[in-house]
């Protein structure tokens, strides 16, 4: 987009030149990204490499560079980002130490095919900082883990089925995507894809969460193998578990014996360094982690009891070309030696609550319902509604297009939130940044 730079050194669509929004309660335009995706269409399919990018309103953003809690797109627009690379950046866009643990790695190589002291080190740390953690391996996406513990869980069991929950998001493969966002009235598990094979799904009992009786019910019959869900769903809805729910949850599953599987891709090290397992004092057989335990490298894990992890050595095949590749493990280090520090989240908690506390102010002032509900460090704004759900059933009430329309005033105003609803904090989205999301929030929520 065409600019011209004036005296005082601003452009002429009222930006400096480093990106910094000098008026920031003048409407953005993203004409630049929107042609550079049009653009990459010729490559890539739908100009994007993940279907979560596709379908973005008013266009998916092109970025040039990220700085702290802010992104620079492709229009020169500087956008406080609660994106965070869909929950992944908890330590911000540019933190100095994992920086430099990456430089310091880099001139001794990429990728080795063997095992090096950064890689015992991390392990050591998420088995230090994670209640279920007596042994661990690393893998390169949250998909991948949850293979693995499904793997893991049919050998140890010697059963087949696997019991999700409606609204619960375990990875894109075949196996696992079912039932993510079904209808309400669905009965038997939903594919999750055009040209997902249909017996994949033949081994997938989905129940409603929060539903204890249901639960003890179906693995009263002896022959599940794993029981996997979030802690806290966190991919739809920041949705609790209710009073007794996983504790009850953990106490079926033993009696049944039946493998406890939390998906903690998102709470893992986000909701507190032990993640949602010590938040909620419940401690699984088996967990997934991905995202925030590297801030933004391709790492993931599973982790749990040692019998169970032990027969990744003893028959179970687990592999993985960039499993514990050097340079991710060295941010990995990085990473959770900052996240094991109580003062990095009593800083995020404290801002996320006063940013939660300051979005259902200004909702009510405006007089639209919504529920602002989950963790201060990931949470879950929903229009629509006036009390939060318990389950996916409960989310029906959820005004997503309205939601939409006010996403993309924000943008406008320079704030990127995510349209499902979820709202991620880094250690870099300080008190100024907090103050300035309200202020657009308030702008906002009077054009919607």
């Amino acid at each position: 987009m065409p600019t011209h730079t004036a005296d005082d050194g601003r452009t002429g669509d009222g930006r400096t030149g480093d990106g910094r929004n000098t008026h920031p309660a003048e409407a953005l335009h993203f004409d630049e990204s929107r042609r550079r995706i049009a653009e990459a269409a010729a490559y890539l399919a739908g100009g994007v490499s993940s279907n979560f990018r596709l379908g973005i309103s008013p266009t998916p953003l092109v970025i040039e560079r990220g700085d702290g809690a802010h992104l620079i797109d492709a229009d020169g627009n500087r956008l406080i980002d609660y994106y965070l690379g869909m929950g992944p950046m908890i330590l911000g866009h540019t933190p100095a130490d994992v920086i430099a643990a990456v430089q310091r790695q880099l001139p001794n190589g990429i990728l080795y095919g063997g095992q090096i002291a950064l890689e015992a080190e991390a392990a050591r740390l998420v088995c230090e900082m994670v209640p279920c953690a007596e042994r661990m391996r690393f893998a390169s996406s949250g998909s991948e883990a949850v293979q693995a513990a499904l793997r893991i869980a049919r050998a140890a069991t010697g059963r087949r089925v696997v019991v999700k929950f409606a609204g619960h998001y375990h990875g894109w493969f075949d196996n696992i995507l079912w039932s993510t966002t079904p209808p309400p009235d669905a009965a038997g598990p939903v594919a999750g894809s055009r040209g997902q094979l249909p017996d994949a799904g033949a081994e997938i009992d989905v129940l409603p969460w929060n539903d204890l009786p249901a639960l003890r019910e179906r693995l009263a019959r002896g022959d599940v193998a794993m029981v996997i869900m979030e802690a806290a769903m966190c991919n739809q809805g920041s949705i609790f578990p209710l009073p007794g729910y996983l504790e009850g949850a953990r106490e079926a599953c033993t009696k049944a014996g039946s493998v406890l599987v939390f998906d903690e891709v998102i709470t893992g090290f986000r909701v507190g360094p032990g993640g949602a397992q010590a938040h909620f004092g419940v401690t699984p057989d088996l967990a997934t982690f991905a995202k925030a335990i590297a801030n933004g490298f391709p790492v993931a894990a599973i982790a749990g009891r040692a019998e169970l992890m032990d027969q990744l050595a003893q028959g179970v095949m687990h592999g993985g070309t960039y499993n514990g590749q050097a340079v991710s493990m060295a941010a990995t280090v990085a990473t959770l030696r900052r996240l094991r520090d109580p003062a990095t989240f009593a800083g995020l908690e404290a801002r996320g609550t006063r940013l939660m506390e300051g979005m259902r102010r200004h909702f009510a002032e405006a007089g639209i319902p919504a529920v602002v509900a989950g963790f201060p460090t990931i949470f879950h704004v929903a229009l629509g509604m006036d009390q939060p759900a318990r389950d996916w059933a409960g989310l029906a009430g959820f005004d997503r297009r309205r939601y939409v329309a006010f996403t993309t005033a924000l943008l406008r105003h320079g704030v990127r939130a995510l349209e499902r609803g979820a709202w991620f904090l880094s250690t870099e989205h300080d008190e100024e940044v907090v103050d300035a999301t309200l202020a657009a929030v308030g702008r906002a929520l009077r054009e919607i």
